[in-house]
């Protein structure tokens, strides 16, 4: 058996804003973005060198979904991205204004630090440690 999750949905306000934060704050590569009717788009963004898994950003279309964006997870961390170079990025974290949720920390796996999307996703990002 070979199976994989290929995408993970994200709320969003509005695909342009949210496309402009993955792809110049956080140096993601825009996959995809195929207009499926007037006012829905199939939007694919991922971290530099990665393809399997995607972000499909998802712009909420009713009262109900917009409740959640940016609390996907009812506050904790959601997503895990994982770098080569922590300081590198971080310091692009800093760079960009994005905000810090918690400073960075070295744990038993890696150094990692939280950090908060444009809407207030939670993020780590981790170094793993080097074994």
């Amino acid at each position: 058996m070979n199976q994989h999750i290929a995408h993970i949905s994200l709320l969003v306000a509005d695909y342009d804003e949210a496309i402009k934060f993955y792809t110049q704050k956080l140096n993601f590569s825009l996959i995809e973005d195929t207009p499926i009717s007037e006012d829905k788009r199939w939007v694919l963004v991922a971290p530099p060198g990665s393809r399997e898994c995607c972000l499909l950003l998802a712009k909420a279309s009713s009262d109900e979904q917009k409740k959640y964006i940016g609390n996907q997870t009812g506050g904790r961390v959601f997503l895990f991205l994982y770098t080569d170079n922590f300081e590198r990025d971080y310091q692009n974290l800093i760079q960009e204004n994005i905000r810090i949720v918690r400073e960075p920390k070295q744990e038993s796996y890696g150094t990692v630090a939280v950090f908060a999307d444009l809407y207030g996703n939670l993020w780590d990002l981790i170094e793993p440690k080097k074994s």
